[in-house]
């Protein structure tokens, strides 16, 4: 496995592989949650499944507003736990390797990638935003994490517990379910939108909309390992920037600082040039290995999660009675 992996552009087969096993875990956790819900939705009458702890990760806002419950008080809200494990895992992956959450795990991202690679099949080759619209765009999702920031961080920890506690949140992802389930014309249109916006500009939604993606990113600019270049050794032959997916020139810069790195490794594995572009901490010369981005995404899920689940932090505290018994009002909730 270690040959393969040293073998010039294997690790992009070992990313593949990673990104599909994460898909096939979502198409998993969707089915578990499917059968959750007709178990409610014939009032308990089908046989019972219980509902998959991974759907937590489909909640971004319950998600970060549990982090931040759990930055003002120590504690672990248990209505949708797993999503604040997953949270702090997906960051702390972004943190060591540059947003390598977003090209190695998350399931929106590899649609997002594969949606551009049909298109670049189409049309030859990749097509880049306009600069102005580029710089424009992108501060889009920044402007609407602020938004949240200003908007989360300013409620009280008691604001914050009554909303976590409530029915509304209880039950927030029934209600991401019948939003699919029974999705609108105008959803489809909005999807589908995204979709051919996707297969012409790459990573549309990454890049511009995504404003989980913008947490990532400032993520990865904190982060202390960083690719470089040594310019003594470059041949300029520009294949880095060329296969870059965010349009980094890296064939100019000594050290890659962007924050649209997502620790892809394409850069590495494309140079014909040994020790050329490497991955090293900010304060040391020491190389890192390019397949510890591979293993680390892994160690950091498998290992925040196996302890989440053995200290008891993983399944919800949630009994299918209460389910049962605010199910069929759930299109009545408010969130206060």
């Amino acid at each position: 496995m270690i040959a393969l992996i040293k073998k010039k552009g294997a690790l992009q087969k070992w990313r593949l592989l990673i990104q599909v096993i994460f898909v096939l875990l979502c198409v998993w956790i969707g089915l578990d949650f499917y059968f959750f819900n007709q178990y409610l939705a014939t009032d308990g009458l089908t046989a019972f499944h219980s509902r998959p702890p991974g759907v937590d990760a489909f909640l971004p806002i319950s998600s970060l507003l549990s982090l931040i419950f759990f930055l003002k008080t120590g504690l672990i809200h248990l209505a949708h736990p797993a999503g604040l494990i997953l949270l702090i895992s997906f960051l702390l992956m972004s943190f060591v390797f540059p947003k390598s959450f977003c090209s190695w795990i998350c399931v929106f991202g590899t649609l997002s990638e594969k949606l551009a690679d049909f298109g670049e099949f189409v049309f030859g080759r990749k097509i880049e935003m306009p600069k102005i619209m580029d710089i424009i765009l992108r501060s889009l999702k920044y402007l609407l994490l602020l938004f949240m920031a200003v908007a989360f961080l300013g409620m009280t920890t008691p604001v914050l517990k009554n909303f976590l506690d409530g029915d509304f949140n209880m039950i927030c992802d029934i209600r991401m379910y019948d939003f699919f389930a029974d999705i609108s014309s105008l959803s489809i249109v909005i999807f589908s939108i995204l979709i051919l916006l996707s297969v012409v500009f790459r990573g549309f939604w990454c890049r511009y909309l995504c404003p989980f993606g913008a947490i990532m990113n400032i993520m990865g600019l904190l982060s202390p390992n960083k690719i470089r270049r040594n310019s003594e050794s470059c041949i300029n032959c520009n294949k880095c920037s060329q296969v870059c997916p965010s349009f980094i020139k890296v064939a100019t810069l000594k050290t890659v600082v962007s924050d649209e790195c997502s620790s892809c490794m394409k850069c590495l594995d494309i140079c014909p040039v040994k020790n050329t572009l490497t991955i090293k901490p900010v304060a040391s010369n020491k190389t890192i290995s390019k397949k510890w981005v591979a293993i680390s995404v892994i160690v950091i899920f498998l290992s925040i999660t196996f302890i989440a689940i053995l200290s008891g932090k993983w399944q919800n505290n949630i009994t299918k009675e209460e389910y049962l018994d605010v199910y069929p009002h759930r299109n009545e909730l408010k969130h206060n």
